[in-house]
């Protein structure tokens, strides 16, 4: 019972971070019907951003924990808000017009570019960060056996999710901007005629989805405390499987989905062999998608005529 509790907070903590990343996925699938699949890289920039935030807070002597995670936080934030708004511009808007093929095909090579751009100027070798974030709370233990840990990364993980979860809800069913969101979602054109600045929306979606992908690379640089060029590219795909299996397009069902993938790779780590977890992660999706092909929580989709 203590190993089970054990995988199971370690899957709620990393299927969390899965989860930060599903939305962004999601809610640029929700405005424009399309995958940005260079949304993994914007995550693994987030994370160097935030490594290389930490060691020039070290440099200057910044070394109070709280204070550090917060301005590292609100580097990351903005300078993956900017990347997420240039591959917008670059990648989608002059495609946007064309067949959906053509903006899928430029954000896998706009996923290769930052990919390679990140592994020349940062360097293809793991980096490390030391532990920031120590400690933790043993909920139970039977007899000197198997300790369940909760650590304070954990519950700060978890913690943060919740309320970036809420705050986005919030933000798209009950502001203006929102409202403009659900629009465009809706019907582009009508929603330009009604006044909506469709490109300023679709770029503060990109922007949106981007600074949540900043939270996850904080997070995961963090909780393992290595990160390198290629961790976009694994985390990316998982999160978009996440997003898939809790219906693509619904806020709640990347949370969902997150959870689920970040659960069926701790149990099965725990107690099957690790290297087939991404065989189990993806036979459940298959399933899913067989017997319900919009998702746990998607709508079937409503062609306009």
């Amino acid at each position: 019972m203590e190993y089970f509790t054990q995988q199971l907070i370690n899957g709620i903590s990393l299927g969390a971070i899965y989860a930060l990343i599903a939305i962004g996925y999601t809610m640029v699938y929700g405005i424009i019907g399309m995958i940005n699949f260079a949304h993994g890289e914007i995550y693994m920039i987030g994370a160097f951003i935030s490594l290389i935030g930490f060691l020039l807070l070290g440099t200057f002597g910044i070394t109070y924990i709280p204070l550090a995670l917060i301005i590292v936080l609100v580097l990351a934030m903005l300078f993956t808000s900017i990347y997420g708004w240039a591959i917008e511009r670059v990648a989608y808007r002059p495609l946007r017009g064309s067949v959906k093929l053509a903006p899928l095909i430029s954000a896998i090579g706009m996923s290769i570019v930052l990919q390679n751009y990140v592994q020349i100027s940062q360097g293809a070798r793991v980096k490390p960060l030391p532990p920031l974030i120590q400690g933790g709370l043993t909920l139970f233990s039977d007899n000197g056996g198997y300790p369940v840990r909760l650590s304070y990364l954990q519950i700060l993980i978890v913690v943060v999710t919740i309320t970036l979860m809420a705050a986005f809800t919030y933000v798209i069913a009950r502001t203006p901007l929102g409202r403009a969101q659900r629009a465009t979602e809706q019907d582009m054109t009508m929603a330009r005629l009604s006044g909506v600045n469709v490109d300023r929306i679709i770029s503060l979606t990109f922007v949106m989805g981007a600074a949540l992908a900043a939270v996850a690379g904080l997070m995961v640089t963090l909780y393992y405390g290595v990160i390198d060029f290629y961790i976009g590219f694994i985390a990316g795909i998982k999160a978009f499987t996440a997003a898939v299996l809790g219906g693509i397009g619904s806020l709640p069902g990347a949370m969902l989905g997150g959870l689920l993938i970040g659960l069926i790779e701790a149990f099965w780590s725990g107690y099957f062999p690790i290297g087939y977890k991404d065989v189990a992660t993806f036979s459940i999706l298959v399933l899913v998608l067989i017997f319900r092909p919009t998702g746990l929580l998607g709508r079937p989709e409503v062609e306009k005529v």
